[in-house]
């Protein structure tokens, strides 16, 4: 089975990303992925470039971004289809709109609203854990419940593993959050 990198800031995602999109292009065609995300937070300025990287090298380029809504979980969304990148598009001009400069405020209904034909990747960052949207775990099961009930068949819980110390017991917790909110770990 390829690996498929599902979840990548680029450099304008400011002070969470560090390379150019073209470089992580690259280098995804040098590991033999399968395909890459570009999914930058609350934007696709990275996916311009990327695009034309991921196209001379022939490398299958997945378009998305990521959200940080007020009153749920974080969550990534990608475009299944050019329709669904027009809803994405909204929805980031939504929230930039609402917000002051370089930032996004947005709510689970306006996600909810776009959400046609776009796939939700729910993010975890570790539970119970006091949060703006997580006050107690059964809030964020709440939260992660309302997701799957938006996308249904199209909604997935991430896995992020980053070869830590703790990825053992990470990976149990998101096996559990899994079977409790019934959302596939992906």
């Amino acid at each position: 089975m390829r690996y498929a990198e599902l979840h990548c800031l680029t450099n304008f995602s400011f002070l969470q990303g560090a390379s150019h999109p073209e470089e992580l292009v690259e280098r995804a065609a040098e590991l033999g992925y399968a395909a890459l995300a570009i999914t930058d937070r609350a934007s696709l300025a990275g996916v311009v470039r990327a695009h034309t990287a991921a196209k001379e090298i022939g490398l299958k380029l997945l378009i998305g971004a990521e959200f940080t809504p007020d009153d749920a979980p974080p969550v990534v969304l990608w475009a299944t289809d050019r329709a669904a990148y027009g809803r994405l598009c909204r929805l980031i001009t939504l929230g930039r709109r609402r917000a002051p400069k370089g930032e996004c405020s947005l709510s689970l209904d306006d996600i909810a609203e776009h959400a046609e034909g776009l796939l939700a990747g729910v993010l975890y960052d570790g539970l119970p854990r006091p949060s703006k949207w997580n006050a107690d775990f059964s809030t964020a099961l709440e939260g992660h419940r309302t997701y799957r009930d938006t996308f249904g068949d199209r909604c997935y819980l991430l896995a992020e593993l980053h070869r830590g110390a703790d990825d053992e017991r990470r990976l149990d917790e998101l096996i559990a959050l899994s079977k409790q909110t019934r959302i596939p770990l992906v």
